[in-house]
C-alpha cells in the first residue's frame, strides 16, 4: 500500500480511501451488510486505513455500518465523515452549516460510528449563508473538546476560494468528483490544492463504476439503482459512448500491467493528480481486491498521454 501524510496534519493515510456511499444501502442496487463488513475487513487487511463517509449516506446507515466494520480497529484507522446536508420531512434536501446543526450533527455521527472522535470532519457543501468564520469557530470548539482532530472541504469551486484565503493552514484536504470519466473539476481541484496547500481527494473515481468495464450500451439498472436516472450522465447517451471509448483505451494498459481496469483508472488519478488520495466505494471484498491492484506501480508517460487524450471533454 502507498501512504501519504495529509497536508497540515500528522495523519498518515493510504492513497486508497474506502468510500462509504454504498454503505448507506441506498441507490446502488442490491447491497448486503455482510458483504460490506467483509469489504471493510478486506480493506484493512490490504493496508487501507482511510475511510470516508457522511451523515447523509443512507441517512446515517453508512456511519452505522462503518462503525461496525472498524470495531476493534479504531486506533488503526482514519475516519472521515461529513456534515451539512439535511432533509426536510417531505424528503427535500437542503444545506445547513449553522453552528447549532454542526454540533448536533457531530454528536449524532459519533454515536452512529461508535467512537468519541473523528479524525477529519468535512464540510460536505456550503449553505451559502453561514459565514465560514462561524463554521470554523464551531469546529475549533469541537476540536478543543477532543471530538475532531482536523477539518476538510468538499465540493468547492475555484471561484469560492477567496473566502478560504483568510484561513491558511486550517484545512487538510478537499474532495471533489474526478475521474477519467469526469474531468470538469480538474482545474478547480488543482487550484485549491496549490493555493491552500492541501491534499486533493477524488470521489466518483471510477465514474460510478462505468470505468470498471462491467457495463455496455445494453446495460440496464433497476429502479433501486440511482444510475438508472438521467442525472447520472456517465451511463446515458453520448457520455456513455465516450466512457466506453475510454474503457477500450484502458484495456491494453490493464493487460500490459496484469491489473484490473479499475486499477488503471485509479492509477491514472494517482500519477496525474500528484499527492492525491483516491476515494472508491465498494460493496463487496472482490471490489476492494481489484482496487488495491492500483498501488505500488506507475503508468508510463505514454500511457498517461493516451488516457489523458481519450478522456478530455
Amino acid at each position: 500500500m502507498e501512504y501519504i501524510t495529509l497536508k497540515n496534519s500528522d495523519l498518515k493515510v493510504s492513497r486508497l480511501c474506502m468510500g462509504g456511499c454504498p454503505m448507506g444501502g441506498y441507490g446502488w442496487g442490491e447491497v448486503q451488510e455482510k458483504d460490506l463488513l467483509d469489504a471493510i475487513s478486506t480493506a484493512i487487511e490490504k493496508g487501507i486505513n482511510y475511510f470516508d463517509t457522511s451523515d447523509t449516506y443512507g441517512l446515517g446507515q453508512s456511519e452505522i455500518t462503518l462503525g461496525k466494520g472498524i470495531a476493534g480497529h479504531r486506533g488503526d484507522v482514519i475516519i472521515q465523515t461529513k456534515f451539512g446536508v439535511r432533509r426536510t420531512a417531505a424528503g427535500e434536501t437542503f444545506y445547513d452549516n449553522s453552528p447549532q446543526y454542526i454540533t448536533e450533527a457531530l454528536e449524532s455521527s459519533l454515536k452512529r460510528l461508535g467512537t468519541d472522535y473523528v479524525d477529519v470532519y468535512v464540510i460536505h457543501y456550503r449553505d451559502g449563508k453561514t459565514p465560514l468564520s462561524d463554521v470554523i469557530n464551531t469546529l475549533d470548539k469541537l476540536k478543543d473538546q477532543g471530538k475532531i482532530r482536523y477539518f476538510g472541504l468538499s465540493n468547492y469551486r475555484g471561484e469560492e476560494i477567496e473566502e478560504l484565503n483568510a484561513f491558511p493552514g486550517i484545512f487538510v484536504c478537499c474532495q471533489d468528483e474526478y475521474s477519467l470519466a469526469c474531468r470538469k473539476n480538474e482545474i478547480d481541484l488543482m487550484k485549491i490544492r496549490d493555493t491552500l496547500g492541501i491534499t486533493p481527494l477524488t470521489w466518483g473515481s471510477l465514474g460510478q463504476g462505468v470505468l470498471t468495464g462491467k457495463y455496455t450500451k445494453e446495460s440496464v439498472f433497476g429502479s433501486n439503482d440511482r444510475r438508472s436516472r438521467d442525472i447520472y450522465v456517465n451511463f446515458h447517451g453520448d457520455k456513455l459512448l465516450k466512457n466506453l471509448e475510454i474503457v477500450e483505451a484502458m484495456k491494453p494498459i490493464a493487460e500490459s500491467h496484469k491489473v484490473s481496469l479499475a486499477a488503471v483508472a485509479i492509477r491514472f488519478i494517482m500519477d496525474y493528480l500528484k499527492d492525491s488520495v483516491v476515494l472508491v466505494g465498494a460493496k463487496r471484498p472482490s471490489q476492494i481486491i481489484g482496487n488495491v491492484e492500483s498501488v505500488d506501480w506507475h503508468l508510463s508517460d505514454n500511457e498517461i498521454e493516451i488516457l489523458n487524450h481519450v478522456s478530455q471533454n
